[in-house]
């Protein structure tokens, strides 16, 4: 381990037991991995503590299916297309986990103290009795990710002969020459398998033994090794998918599948892109409500093939996208701070369109329909935020002459100078959360978007050549 995994690694406390004479006089007593979930769930259902922090939309339909399943003590399967927080809702099992957990010291697996399964650690436990080591595991540690390849082995999830050890000695039937695999190694943990259905099926069947009889079996040997794991994995519907399956006995063994969903509604979809997406510049609610909609509007297309998905991450790229051409443009213009205006969205189609699956036979159209579906959203969120006002004013002001530019090189101070001082700006501002104190180019954002809402409602004009566009009559 190298001194910076070290400086990172969490230390356990010092006054924690350190032979096995010193945890049976603490009273410390063994419990199985689900056993922990189950208990620190059922505490922090109990206090109202929030046990999946950072998920967001599932409240009442994901989670309380997914606590069920743990609280039965089940192996669970969460099933849902692309981008739906499958891996994300599995890490945060760890947090349902004992903080610390005695192990063996310098044992290869993470075996219980008072419960060795391998021979060397009950051969070392013998010969110790209450003098064994005992050493400590954050709940960080007892969590194993596997991304499930075509190319996944049965060494790499239960284990092998080791050529090295058999080299050094060691008979072939001897069970110390087995280089333990993936599984073995959580062994008192959470196993994590995603896109199960991308498992070779020979390959599946290894893991029927894991999850029924708690056991392992390598090339024969009649090595019989009780594995503590709670198995999780993920996959796509098997309907949307040519990939792969998930054969019968190993799907049997889960104890629940889990159906996940996209976020439900707009107000959801733009609190998952406040914590996802890492933005070098503001972007203001309205813009996020713009992205969350045109997202939903893509996931209710026909053009677009529903069986793939629209996932989530589109959306924070979205939204990253469009803080990038903000920064774009305060650099190149020098205005502070950088704040995204409607006129940032038009990156979004270029620079997304290979992250969303069409139809057959609509090729060549795909940045048509990006464009209609986005400009569809921007008027949603548009009519919503300004519903009831009365935006007249603004339009008559742009009919007598007062055109108005935007694109990379205006400012949102140019563009605020270009219009008379009318007090439906002030209006248009307070809706979209901005006061009539804030930097110009936060309130820039706000008329321009009641400009974009008038030009789609046909009341004004917008004519573009490159670079800049201008709304006029």
């Amino acid at each position: 381990m190298t001194s910076q995994e070290t400086q990172f690694r969490p230390q356990p406390p010092d006054d924690l037991p350190r032979t096995v004479g010193e945890l049976r006089a603490a009273g410390h007593r063994p419990r199985s991995v689900k056993s922990e979930v189950h208990d620190n769930l059922v505490a922090a259902l109990r206090a109202g503590e929030n046990p999946w922090p950072g998920i967001v939309g599932f409240s009442r339909t994901v989670l309380p299916q997914l606590e069920r399943a743990l609280l039965a003590g089940h192996d669970v399967i969460l099933l849902g297309e692309r981008g739906q927080g499958k891996t994300r809702l599995l890490r945060t099992l760890t947090g349902l986990l004992d903080e610390w957990t005695p192990v063996i010291e310098g044992a290869e697996l993470a075996e219980h103290p008072l419960a060795p399964i391998t021979p060397a650690s009950r051969r070392r436990a013998a010969e110790l009795g209450d003098d064994l080591p005992v050493a400590w595991l954050h709940r960080s540690e007892r969590y194993t990710e596997k991304l499930a390849t075509p190319d996944t082995s049965v060494g790499d999830l239960i284990g092998d002969v080791d050529p090295v050890r058999v080299a050094e000695g060691r008979s072939l039937g001897d069970p110390e020459t087995i280089h333990y695999g993936l599984v073995p190694r959580a062994h008192r943990g959470i196993v994590a398998v995603n896109e199960l259905p991308d498992l070779a099926e020979r390959i599946q069947v290894a893991l029927l033994n894991v999850m029924e009889e708690r056991d392992i079996q390598i090339r024969g040997y009649t090595l019989r090794l009780p594995l503590d794991v709670l198995l999780v994995a993920t996959a796509n519907p098997e309907d949307y998918t040519n990939r792969g399956r998930i054969i019968t006995p190993l799907k049997d063994r889960f104890g629940a599948e889990v159906r996940t969903h996209y976020p439900l509604d707009v107000a959801a979809e733009v609190e998952v892109v406040k914590q996802e997406a890492h933005l070098v510049a503001e972007v203001g609610d309205p813009l996020l409500s713009v992205l969350a909609r045109f997202v939903r509007n893509l996931r209710a297309s026909t053009v677009v093939d529903q069986r793939s998905g629209v996932s989530a991450r589109f959306a924070v790229a979205a939204a990253e996208t469009v803080a990038a051409a903000a920064l774009r443009r305060s650099a190149l213009t020098g205005e502070n701070p950088a704040v995204a205006r409607p006129i940032d969205l038009e990156a979004v189609p270029g620079v997304l369109r290979g992250k969303v699956e069409f139809e057959p036979g609509e090729e060549g159209r795909e940045n048509e329909h990006l464009t209609h579906l986005l400009r569809r959203a921007v008027a949603e969120t548009a009519g919503e935020l300004f519903a009831g006002l009365n935006l007249r004013p603004l339009a008559d002001a742009v009919a007598d002459g007062h055109l108005v530019a935007t694109g990379e090189r205006v400012t949102g101070a140019d563009l605020l100078a270009a219009l008379p001082e009318l007090p439906v700006l002030h209006e248009v501002a307070q809706r979209a959360g901005v006061s009539a104190d804030e930097p110009a180019p936060r309130i820039a954002s706000a008329v321009e978007l009641a400009l974009e809402s008038l030009y789609l409602a046909r009341r004004l004009a917008k004519d573009a050549d490159g670079t800049t566009t201008v709304y006029g009559p």
